[in-house]
C-alpha cells in the first residue's frame, strides 16, 4: 500500500512512518526541513529494508506546494492511506498574540490538509477505497489557556474532518479524526515535563495503524488519547 504522511521528519510523523514501514509498505513522506527528512528516511530504510521510501520537501502551508506534493504522490500509484499530520503549535492568547498568528496557524494546520486532501481524493474516489487520518488535538475539543489561534485552527481541522467523513461515505473512503493529548515530542523536550508523564508518539501510531486494519465496512470515526494522569 502507498502511505502518504506529512510532517514526517520527526515526532508523530516519524512514528507513523515507522509503524507502516515495519509492514513493508511504500511510504511517501513530506516535511519542510530537508536535512531532518533525509535523516529520518535513511534511518527508517536501515531499520526496515523491505519498505519502499520516497520523500520530498514541501511547505504544505502554501497551496501550490500542497497540490504539487499530492500530484507527486500520485505518480507512484493509487494512494491507500493519507495521514494529514503537518502542523505547528504557537502558544498565545487571542487578545495579545502577534498579528498574523491566526493566519499562520490556519495555513499550517488547516489549509495544508485541505489542499493536499483535495489533490489526493479523486484517485481514492475513483478506486472506491482509501483512508484519511486527520491529526487534530485535544485542543480541537476543549479550549484551554494559552491555546489561542492554535486551538482555533485545530477546531477548524476537526470541522473539515467531520464534513469530509459525511461526504465520502458513498465512495467507500474512510475518514478518522485523531485527537491526541500531550505527546512527548520536540515541543515538550525543554518544558521541564517528565517524559513518563505524557504519551509516547508510538502510542498514537499504534492506534492509527490499528484503525487502518479494519474491514471495509467498518470505520473508526474518532480516536481520543490522553495521558493516563490526564491533560497537563
Amino acid at each position: 500500500m502507498n502511505i502518504i504522511i506529512t510532517g514526517a521528519s520527526k515526532g508523530l510523523g516519524k512514528a507513523f512512518a515507522k509503524i507502516f514501514a515495519a509492514q513493508n509498505h511504500t511510504l511517501l513522506l513530506c516535511a519542510r526541513n530537508q536535512q531532518q527528512l533525509t535523516e529520518t528516511a535513511t534511518e527508517i530504510k536501515e531499520e526496515f529494508p523491505l519498505a519502499t521510501i520516497h520523500y520530498t520537501t514541501k511547505d504544505l502551508s502554501k497551496k501550490n506546494d500542497a497540490i504539487e506534493f499530492g500530484n507527486w504522490c500520485l505518480q507512484f500509484g493509487k494512494p491507500s492511506i493519507l495521514i494529514n499530520n503537518a502542523g505547528q503549535f504557537i502558544p498565545g492568547s487571542i487578545y495579545n498574540e502577534e498579528d498574523g498568528i491566526l493566519e499562520k496557524m490556519i495555513e499550517i494546520n488547516l489549509y495544508s490538509a485541505y489542499h493536499l486532501t483535495r489533490a489526493i481524493l479523486p484517485s481514492m474516489i475513483k478506486n472506491k477505497e482509501g483512508h484519511i487520518f486527520n491529526i487534530c488535538s485535544i485542543a480541537s475539543l476543549k479550549a484551554y489557556t494559552n491555546g489561542g489561534s492554535y486551538s482555533i485552527s485545530k477546531y477548524a481541522l476537526m470541522g473539515f474532518s467531520k464534513n469530509l467523513r459525511e461526504e465520502l461515505k458513498p465512495f467507500q473512503v474512510k475518514v478518522t479524526t485523531v485527537y491526541p493529548g500531550a505527546v512527548y515530542t520536540d515541543s515538550w523536550s525543554n518544558t521541564g515535563v517528565e517524559e513518563n508523564r505524557i504519551m509516547e508518539p508510538n502510542d498514537i501510531a499504534k492506534m492509527v495503524y490499528s484503525a487502518s486494519l479494519l474491514s471495509p465496512q467498518a470505520c473508526v470515526e474518532d480516536i481520543v488519547l490522553r495521558p493516563q494522569l490526564g491533560d497537563i
